[in-house]
């Protein structure tokens, strides 16, 4: 049994990888789902990493239940959802990163013929923050079909091309994490900590069994494990959804577990804290949208360069404050409506599941003017949707209002991570709290950093909304804070361990 002193630093890293604490309930409180036939394990996979091959979608009735009558079609992510960070615990040289490479790669390839992708079997996703190209590969020393010898960091990254036409100077896809305007801190909360990670690991599936076998290979350090790699940074734990039968979602259930002041308000149906379905497929892009090469003049990465198929990562955490979103900031749920969507539009009470029209530029701006605030959802439509029909590099045709990125975020009761090697950096508390785990995949860094400061009313251009970006008017700003950001580079499937590594000498 762990000690107080154990519980109250986060406990011990073998205890947090072993156990999922509150999370282990998400199996029991799941009914049955019909699941689509999928690939089996073993079976070639795309060689997009985060791409999950064969998703889940119901027809929403409106209320967050499927139903025979329903209008809106809404994805069904992996019930679990689990992200492990890590410093490396390996040289600098490149025998030693060549061998780590064989042996990461090793791991996950077992675990692709042991699992089936998800959401049944297992997803895992490996993504890269600069500190390791910055640290551990300053300098190419071999030739290839992709770079020349002696390219040194960080001209092997991948290049926004949009954004460095628009500066004059060069700017990488790949770019380290800054702060929004929204983010000063409530009073008593330290400011946002901008990680510096080498590694991050998303898994995600339905199985929490498959969930936690993944992470011991990888993290775990027996015979033919990978943990010997990692120094582990951080453990977060998550879920979304639970609600597709008609029952109580996961969102209200584990709420109500752990005692999260404010639990009682959560709709039933919804999927997450908010009480909104985040998961529209129609708001979310198709794979390769938000790759590197696939959207033409976005990176240099198309016709062959050595990150196609990948995209990028932006990882953070924030808590949500349920009692002032239920209550005291947002009391009505009209209120809550205009918050979430845009001020203005009406929707049955109790709705959890709504597709308003999409918004441009002008008319958040002039909704802002009017009624003095914004919604959360359509500030940012204007620069998450393709302005215009487009061509994909590989000939697929989006229509106007395809969504660029693709959101990857879970419910979390972490406060703020199940584990941390840094409790006292990391604010860490035993006591649970309602947040999110927020990821997104993205062509270029600087395509979320466009859509995080629309959703604090700053647009390309200059123009922005003239009240505080923590105001009430200001869709969800004012019950939500960020406590940590960082950047990732997810690499194609067939670079994902140690990228780069081959080429040093």
């Amino acid at each position: 049994m762990l000690s107080r002193r154990s519980v109250l630093r986060g406990g011990t890293f073998a205890a947090a990888l072993a156990s999922a604490g509150i999370y282990e309930l998400v199996d029991a409180l799941v009914g049955p789902l019909e699941r689509p036939l999928i690939a089996t394990a073993g079976q070639p996979l795309s060689p997009e990493q985060y791409a999950i091959p064969h998703p889940r979608h119901i027809m929403d009735n409106g209320f967050g239940v499927a139903s025979g009558k329903g209008k809106i079609p809404v994805l069904i992510p992996p019930f679990h959802n689990h992200i492990v960070t890590a410093k490396l615990n390996v040289p600098a040289n490149a025998k030693a990163l060549q061998e780590a490479q064989r042996q990461l790669e090793s791991a996950l390839q077992h675990l692709e013929k042991q699992f089936p992708p998800p959401p049944s079997g297992v997803g895992v996703v490996v993504a890269w923050g600069l500190p390791y190209f910055q640290h551990y590969i300053p300098r190419l020393e071999k030739s290839s079909s992709y770079f020349h010898a002696g390219t040194s960091y960080p001209a092997y990254l991948p290049v926004d091309l949009i954004t460095s036409k628009e500066r004059g100077h060069t700017v990488y896809a790949l770019q380290e994490a800054r702060t929004f305007p929204s983010d000063e801190p409530p009073p008593g909360f330290g400011a946002v900590r901008l990680e510096q990670n080498d590694v991050a690991v998303l898994l995600r599936g339905d199985s929490l069994d498959n969930i936690m076998a993944a992470t011991n290979a990888i993290f775990g350090t027996g015979n033919n494990q990978a943990g010997g790699l990692f120094k582990v940074t951080s453990i977060r734990r998550g879920f979304t959804g639970g609600a597709h039968t008609g029952g109580q979602g996961l969102a209200s259930k584990l709420a109500l577990a752990a005692g999260i002041p404010g639990a009682d308000f959560i709709p039933k149906h919804s999927p997450v804290f908010l009480g909104f379905t985040t998961t529209l497929r129609d708001a979310e892009s198709s794979v390769p949208v938000s790759n590197f090469e696939a959207l033409p003049g976005w990176t240099d990465q198309w016709p062959n360069g050595y990150f196609k198929h990948g995209t990028i990562m932006p990882l953070s955490h924030l808590f949500q404050d349920i009692v002032a979103w239920y209550s005291k900031a947002f009391p009505t749920f009209d209120a809550r409506i205009h918050a979430m969507f845009r001020p203005g539009v009406s929707f049955a009470p109790g709705t959890v599941t709504a597709d308003p029209p999409e918004q441009k530029e002008a008319d958040v701006l002039s909704g802002a003017q009017k009624y003095h605030a914004y919604g959360h959802n359509g500030s940012m439509q204007p620069v998450n949707r393709l302005q215009a029909q487009t061509t994909s590099n590989y000939g697929h045709v989006y229509p106007v209002n395809t969504a660029i990125t693709n959101r990857g975020d879970f419910a979390t009761l972490d406060n703020p991570f199940h584990y941390t090697s840094d409790p006292a950096g990391d604010h860490y508390s035993s006591q649970k709290a309602a947040g999110l785990h927020f990821l997104l995949f993205a062509p270029t860094t600087e395509t979320f950093n466009r859509v995080r400061l629309a959703m604090d009313g700053e647009f390309p251009g200059g123009k922005r909304a003239s009240f505080s970006p923590r105001s009430s008017g200001a869709g969800l700003n004012s019950v939500v804070h960020t406590t940590h950001r960082q950047n990732f580079l997810i690499p194609p499937r067939s670079h994902r361990s140690f990228p780069l590594a081959e080429f040093l000498a």
